[in-house]
């Protein structure tokens, strides 16, 4: 009686696998993936094949990964706008303070005829150094047109800049020579000077600003 219930099972499981072997995997539909989208297979199992009698290994497939099409932002750098620095080719001669013309006037000499103490209450900065006026006035004129008013060869000796040096100045050693201001070490370094105004100012031309290279 045993021996017959194992050969009834073992042909039940028999029909069991033919039913199951006739069934081809390939023939159940498989969905399309997105164009976006990618099959991932993440495994490799060594499963028996019922159907081929051997250990096969067989693709299982773990399911489809939708990765999607990512799109990079793009960056906007913007443009840095840089102010164009000019080079400062011309120094100005200026006591320990920092100020031109030991902060006199230099307004002064064209409208005063003469040497006027500058006031910090009236300033402005130019060419590296502070320019001190006697007035609100004479401020705004220089600020205008500084050329015009500021001293020669950078405020430097004039009789020196004529020698091929730079020297400090007076300012109470001071010349306009057509229109413009010319300042001397002293009183009678200036008197040296005056001796050759015209050939003393075209020397001192020729060395400006090169001296300052050297100096």
């Amino acid at each position: 009686m045993q021996y017959s219930s194992k050969i009834a099972a073992a042909l039940l499981t028999s029909l069991v696998l033919s039913v199951s072997c006739a069934s081809n995997p390939s023939d159940s539909p498989v969905n399309s993936s997105d164009s976006s989208s990618q099959e991932i297979s993440t495994d490799v199992t060594a499963t028996p094949d019922p159907c081929a009698g051997s250990a096969t290994p067989t693709l299982v497939e773990t399911g489809t990964v939708e990765t999607g099409t990512v799109e990079a932002g793009t960056i906007e750098t913007g443009t840095v706008e840089t102010g164009t620095v000019v080079a400062q080719t011309i120094r100005y001669f200026v006591d320990n303070s920092g100020l031109a013309i030991r902060g006199t006037d230099p307004v002064a000499y064209f409208t005063q005829g003469g040497p006027v103490a500058g006031s910090t209450e009236f300033t402005h900065t130019w060419n590296n150094a502070t320019w001190q006026f006697a007035t609100a006035e004479n401020r705004d004129l220089f600020v205008a047109n500084p050329e015009q008013y500021a001293p020669q060869y950078g405020g430097f000796c004039a009789w020196a800049v004529s020698q091929g040096y730079t020297a400090s100045i007076d300012p109470n050693a001071w010349r306009i020579v057509d229109g413009k201001l010319y300042l001397n070490y002293n009183k009678g370094v200036q008197r040296q000077w005056e001796r050759d105004i015209p050939g003393n100012i075209s020397q001192a031309n020729a060395n400006w600003p090169g001296i300052l290279e050297e100096s």
